[in-house]
């Protein structure tokens, strides 16, 4: 139940029912005890005020009534007027007969408790006087003897001390009302400032909860609420920032994770290209040489030439064949000496040549002079630029451009190959460097050429990418970072 009602109010609520209403109840119980007290101060005061008047008044009365001076009696009790507090003033004799008086109106007192009163102390008392309340104090009169001569009665309004009472309990009630809206305005401004910032707050964090996380909470109101929206904004930003880093790093994970596969899959696929060449290279180079010399031997050909050339070329294909897989499988040291990056270029464009004149290609070799020196394998990296090299060669068209290109900046050296062909469609491009992958006919390469080429690249820490040419085609770069060590 205690936690129910928790739960179904706000701010306000709680301020005026555990603040509010508590403290107006106080003041309330307070100030009527105040008044009671006062009012009983007043009454005690009152009386003690009678008192001392009937003390005063005693001596001369006595002394009137021993004389018998009438005219003496009444001076007296009409000088009790002077003192601003007696209503009424009047003496009574032994057998309880008024012999004089002084004041508006007589209060109903019975001749029995006049006796009573004249045999004891001087007391005081309420009686009634036509409808209204007045106090009574009576004084017993005594001559020298200490006998009874009569009975002094001053009697005080008690409505003068009830005006006061109601005036001061009217401007108690002026307060407490005051204090209420005093405490009420104090409320609202509490509210405005302190319960709206709460509750934009609480709005926008139940949109985060409904899950826009891209919301950030207003910075309003009161300081220290401004403290908690920018701090759960900041959670929030730390929290988006952490998300990142853990996708980034997932994605790095999983790509890693492919590499590691396609690393593994290549070396599967490169020990057995290394086991297939070694089956096949014994018996082709035995057919090979075959060939040649029985092609020398003209007496002893039964074949036209035509055909003894066809197979030799089939030869020939299939040892470049051979030699590309064994390219591909090698996992030997590399025998890295400084060579200089034209020198790679040049070498790369002799061994194509008649490839370039056949198609009468334009063949640019173009490069920083002097070209920078790396430590490099020169065999495996110019097979490398050759195999890019007849790939250009193989997608320009006839009296097409092919470059071949080497650079050097501050971060990086390495070569770009580029043709003016079609280009490399984007399906193709994730499968491109896979071994064995090719779009060529079964005459014009195995498709090997990339594989190997990316797999020489790699055993010298570079990196080999594609990217499309400004003339039209493919562009290759091969890039070595300098932080590895090049210079």
């Amino acid at each position: 139940m205690f936690r129910k009602f928790h739960s179904g109010h706000g701010l306000r609520f709680y301020l005026i029912v555990l603040l509010a209403l508590p403290l107006i109840a106080v003041i309330a119980v307070t100030g009527y005890i105040s008044l009671q007290r006062l009012e009983n101060r007043l009454e005690q005061q009152m009386q003690e005020e009678i008192a001392l008047i009937a003390r005063a008044l005693r001596g001369p009365l006595e002394d009137a009534l021993l004389k018998g001076h009438k005219e003496s009696l009444s001076q007296t009790l009409y000088s009790a007027f002077r003192f601003g507090r007696v209503y009424g003033a009047y003496i009574y004799n032994p057998e309880g007969e008024k012999i004089a008086t002084s004041g508006p109106r007589e209060p109903e007192v019975k001749s029995d408790r006049l006796f009573e009163l004249a045999a004891g102390d001087r007391t005081g008392g309420y009686e009634s006087a036509n409808g209204e309340e007045i106090f009574s104090y009576f004084v017993p009169l005594s001559d020298t003897a200490g006998r009874n001569i009569g009975l002094l009665h001053l009697t005080r309004e008690r409505s003068e001390m009830q005006q006061y009472i109601a005036k001061t309990r009217y401007q108690a009630i002026l307060f407490l009302t005051f204090f209420a809206l005093l405490l009420g305005l104090v409320i609202y401004g509490h509210q405005r400032m302190v319960g709206g910032s709460l509750n934009r707050l609480a709005r926008s964090m139940a949109r985060i909860t409904a899950g826009k996380r891209n919301h950030r909470a207003t910075l309003s109101g009161p300081r220290e609420i401004r403290q908690m929206a920018a701090g759960m904004n900041n959670m929030l930003d730390s929290i988006s920032r952490s998300e990142t880093a853990l996708e980034t790093h997932h994605r790095e994970q999983v790509m890693l994770q492919e590499r590691l596969q396609k690393s593994q899959k290549m070396a599967a696929i490169g020990r057995l290209s290394a086991g297939v060449a070694h089956e096949l290279g014994s018996p082709l180079s035995v057919i090979a040489g075959t060939l040649q010399r029985l092609m020398r031997r003209n007496r002893a050909i039964t074949l036209p030439a035509e055909d003894l050339t066809t197979i030799r070329n089939a030869v020939g294909r299939m040892e470049d064949t051979v030699r590309q897989l064994l390219d591909f499988g090698r996992d030997d040291r590399l025998k890295l000496r400084p060579t200089r990056l034209s020198t790679l270029a040049d070498l790369a464009a002799a061994s194509l040549r008649e490839a370039v004149a056949e198609k009468d290609l334009s063949l640019h070799l173009l490069g920083p002079t002097p070209a920078p020196k790396i430590p490099v394998d020169r065999l495996r990296l110019e097979q490398a630029l050759s195999n890019l090299l007849k790939n250009a060669i193989q997608a320009a068209p006839p009296k097409g451009i092919v470059k071949l290109c080497w650079f050097a900046t501050a971060q990086a050296v390495g070569f770009t190959v580029e043709d003016n062909g079609p280009g490399i469609p984007e399906n193709l491009l994730p499968k491109l460097f896979e071994p064995f992958f090719t779009t060529k006919s079964a005459d014009q390469g195995s498709g090997m050429g990339l594989s190997v080429a990316l797999s020489a690249v790699r055993a010298h820490d570079g990196e080999l990418s594609v990217a499309k040419s400004a003339l039209g085609g493919a562009k290759f770069i091969i890039s070595f970072s300098r932080d590895g060590g090049l210079s």
